[in-house]
């Protein structure tokens, strides 16, 4: 009698796992779509380079470890780590920016594991760590929403921005930044931070244009349009409610409760789960089913923590998003996870 052994993760979805990551990928269409429509076509080059160098890294490293070329690409985890990295960084950032991640996240965080199911940390996130890290100026160039933006960009000026750093015309993405008012803009977070910082109140800083109805302009639909991702992704039963539900649980329970004690000070919770990348992490990249925990008590837990740590680095931290060094935080909490929350075996109890 034989026995078929495969690796990690032992998940118990009929699905394949290559029919698992195509549904992710549809489940991202309105959110991206959402976000192309408020910040311009930029993602679609960064998400088609990202997914050519990470085929190409996913091939040249099979290759290396004597294995046919073509069989790692068959899951499409590749192309859904160079996808999520891709939307995660700003839209005109530089084209070796998203190279220079995707072959990190694809390279080093996941082959020199072992390949799909060994790697210890969210491969995408790794990556945006490394970037945010490395290169503080370009993974801070966010655009304002169309809105508010004084500069409108085609499908032209935008890849030649990409590939050049500068517009046709000239123009530097640290100038097409600047509002209709002439003022550089930043991100929701990032105005929040440092609004408070300089001793305006929540009140005064959700007066500037780059905040309308609940939180940012712009964010705040993106952020709906993943969260309905999300929804199709549980429906489906590609991911459980779990980690998604510790996730906004942990980051909006302390947010909501510090709001009571400091309305002008700490946000409140609407504004911190329609913000930065709370939807895409809470339902798309902490729910990674290799470096996330195993138990659904585990997953729970696994959620608060990182929604936990995302509350903090926010409220008192350095960083005004935090949702990529949460998830590697909470990835190297997971063996302790696992080990405290694994369900005993019949018998075997106390």
């Amino acid at each position: 009698m034989s026995f078929r052994i495969a690796s990690s993760p032992h998940g118990h979805n009929q699905r394949s796992t290559s029919e698992m990551m195509r549904w992710v990928c549809y489940a991202l269409v309105p959110g991206v779509l959402l976000h192309s429509y408020f910040f311009g076509s930029g993602i679609w080059f960064q998400i088609l380079l990202a997914v050519v160098t990470a085929i190409t890294a996913e091939m040249a490293c099979t290759v290396a470890r004597e294995r046919p070329a073509f069989s790692a690409l068959r899951d499409n985890t590749a192309i859904v780590t160079a996808v999520l990295l891709a939307i995660s960084i700003p839209s005109l950032a530089p084209w070796w920016i998203i190279v220079i991640g995707t072959l990190f996240a694809i390279v080093v965080v996941k082959h020199v594991y072992g390949g799909m199911g060994q790697n210890l940390f969210n491969p995408a996130m790794a990556g945006y760590v490394l970037l945010l890290v490395s290169f503080p100026v370009q993974m801070t160039n966010w655009l304002p929403v169309s809105a508010i933006s004084e500069h409108s960009l085609n499908l032209w000026q935008t890849l030649h921005t990409i590939l050049f750093e500068y517009t046709p015309a000239g123009y530097s993405v640290e100038q097409l930044r600047s509002g209709i008012d002439g003022v550089t803009m930043a991100t929701p977070l990032d105005s929040i931070k440092t609004g408070l910082t300089q001793g305006y109140t929540l009140t005064e800083i959700y007066q500037r244009p780059e905040f309308s109805y609940f939180a940012g302009a712009g964010w705040q639909w993106i952020n709906l349009g993943f969260f309905v991702g999300g929804l199709l992704l549980i429906q489906q039963r590609i991911i459980s409610w779990h980690i998604p539900l510790g996730f906004l649980g942990g980051l909006c329970i302390p947010a909501f409760i510090a709001h009571i004690f400091a309305p002008d000070l700490m946000p409140g919770p609407i504004v911190h789960a329609l913000s930065g990348a709370t939807m895409l992490g809470a339902f798309f990249i902490a729910t990674d089913p290799v470096s996330a925990a195993t138990s659904n008590r585990g997953r729970v837990i696994f959620g608060l923590l990182i929604g936990f740590i995302i509350f903090v680095i926010r409220s008192w931290g350095g960083y005004p998003d935090a949702v990529a060094f949460a998830v590697l935080l909470a990835n190297m909490c997971v063996p302790l996870i696992d080990r405290y929350t694994r369900p005993v075996v019949y018998g075997h109890g106390d």
